[in-house]
């Protein structure tokens, strides 16, 4: 007999029961993640950041708040009575609250000067203007500098750095010395000495925030310029024939467009202070305006007596701020590859 029919004589066919089952917990199993593109990746990631979200609620919130409550409450921020100057918070409904009763130092001022049927969800300052419109109309002017902010950047720091680090070379050193000279000179100084120049208000900030706001998005953008311009993308598409201008704004702005909204979430907060701080000393907006810092500048003058004139818009500020924040993070987390969960 050949050796083959030696092997089939003496196989003998497998039965069930020559297999016996492995535990469960020895065998690795692959695991099958689903294919999502960068976009619907990053809205994944963001979503799960409990405190974006949070912050994301805020500023839609504040939002309604500063465009529909100085309409919806009945009063406009600049009508005075001094009948009804330093009135403390009063919400129908609420009055079981002590905080809004209308109670103050023991007494209902609001029953004593005859005021029943009047409320003020704020209270009220020394010229007896209701301080609810007041403060959302505050709100505006901090959103409105928001607004510019962002403009600033993306119109002025974006495309600054994108055409000083594509180009590099001569046009990259005179717009870096340019920037350096601007840098080293303190924006709040420029920005104290341009209002004190021009007259207070809303065009002369606006002007400030053009001067000083855009340096640090255009030093972010040239340097992620530079990252990129030397990659084979970059060097195809300018081997095909590609213009200057499309290289820079259909290959290389694109990939850095994560920085870039990162980057104008984190200067918001900072444009916001500045506008507060320039009111709060007297340079914002002029008067019978009202924005956040100036009200927190005339509250803080009767803090001791009346200190429900400034703990609303120090709160509104103060949530605006730290919802920016939170916002600027959890964008931070989920359009930076890097921080991504292996």
């Amino acid at each position: 007999m050949t050796s083959a029919n030696l092997d089939n004589s003496n196989a003998r066919r497998l039965e069930q029961s020559d297999f016996r089952p492995v535990m469960q917990k020895n065998i690795e199993i692959d695991k099958n993640y689903v294919n999502h593109s960068f976009i619907k990746d990053a809205v994944s990631r963001f979503t799960k950041n409990k405190g974006a979200i949070f912050g994301l609620i805020m500023i839609f919130i504040i939002i309604n708040f500063a465009i529909f409550a100085p309409m919806l409450c009945g009063t406009d921020y600049r009508t005075q009575d001094l009948a009804q100057k330093n009135l403390p918070p009063r919400i129908e409904g609420l009055e079981f609250i002590p905080f809004f009763s209308g109670v103050q130092f023991g007494d209902n001022v609001y029953v004593e000067r005859g005021l029943e049927n009047k409320y003020h969800p704020f209270g009220t300052d020394v010229l007896g203007r209701d301080l609810f419109a007041r403060t959302w109309t505050g709100a505006r002017v901090s959103l409105y500098v928001a607004l510019v902010a962002i403009l600033i950047d993306t119109l002025i720091g974006m495309t600054y750095g994108l055409i000083s680090g594509y180009f590099g070379r001569l046009a990259d050193a005179i717009m870096q010395r340019f920037i350096e000279i601007t840098f080293t000179i303190p924006p709040m100084i420029i920005v104290t000495l341009l209002i004190i120049v021009l007259k207070p208000g809303l065009t002369s900030i606006t002007l400030a925030l053009i001067i000083t706001e855009w340096i640090h998005m255009a030093r972010v953008s040239r340097a992620q310029t530079l990252r990129l311009k030397e990659m084979e993308f970059v060097l195809a598409s300018k081997t095909l024939g590609a213009s200057h201008f499309r290289v820079i704004f259909r290959d290389i702005l694109p990939n850095i467009f994560g920085q870039v909204i990162i980057m104008c979430m984190f200067t918001i907060p900072n444009a916001i202070f500045t506008e507060a701080f320039l009111a709060f000393i007297g340079l914002g907006v002029p008067a019978p305006l009202a924005s956040l810092g100036s009200l927190i500048s005339d509250g803080f003058k009767n803090m001791t007596m009346y200190p429900y004139m400034v703990a609303f818009p120090v709160m509104i500020l103060a949530l605006l701020m730290l919802s920016f924040n939170l916002v600027a993070d959890g964008l931070r987390d989920a359009l930076d590859p890097k921080m991504k969960e292996a």
